[in-house]
């Protein structure tokens, strides 16, 4: 199964989120962009890709253990940026970072020590993808819209390892389904 270790802002979160991904889509051009939704709006920690059923009660206990280790943190919404010259458009985080990216460390680290081939470690950049493109496309206009862009602030208190199940049907757009199937609460003294 193709999995993934997650951070899941909650719903008023995602709420202010989508008016805002609404005035994005008004833009010239937005059209040219495949637009994700709610359901798949999240921060991925660790990218596992696909793993075999044999390693998920592994993975999953080395991702509690590293839950355990991870005090809750604050996190908001904040800005936007862009890979890959336009072909990826997100909103970026604002809060404590730091330990954001240990528990991405962590996520990672957990997968490796259960056997599961992360390939190339690559410096953890806290971004929620809301649009993408097969082509480059000028993002300017929606760069400048996302920077004054921000969400209250929560408390991170949980982590989740997420499947994440492909569109089969062939349809244009479709966009793939997550499913949480573990979460573990943030558990360490601050």
């Amino acid at each position: 199964m193709r999995l993934f270790a997650a951070l899941l802002p909650p719903q008023d979160v995602t709420t202010a989120l989508a008016a805002e991904v609404a005035e994005l889509k008004k833009l010239p051009g937005a059209d040219r962009l495949r637009w994700t939704g709610r359901p798949g709006w999240h921060f991925t920690l660790a990218f596992y890709g696909e793993v075999g059923e044999e390693v998920v009660p592994e993975l999953s206990a080395r991702l509690e253990k590293a839950a355990r280790r991870t005090a809750s943190f604050p996190l908001a919404l904040r800005g936007g940026g862009q890979f890959g010259r336009g072909k990826a458009l997100w909103t970026g985080a604002e809060g404590d970072l730091r330990t954001l990216a240990l528990l991405a460390e962590r996520a990672e680290a957990a997968a490796r020590k259960a056997g599961v081939d992360m390939g190339e470690h690559r410096r953890y950049k806290a971004h929620l993808t809301v649009a993408r493109s097969r082509d480059a496309v000028d993002i300017r206009p929606y760069l400048q819209a996302l920077h004054a862009f921000g969400s209250r602030t929560w408390t991170v208190e949980e982590v989740f390892l997420v499947r994440s199940n492909l569109p089969k049907s062939g349809v244009p757009g479709e966009q793939p389904r997550y499913e949480p199937v573990a979460r573990w609460p943030l558990t360490a003294a601050g």
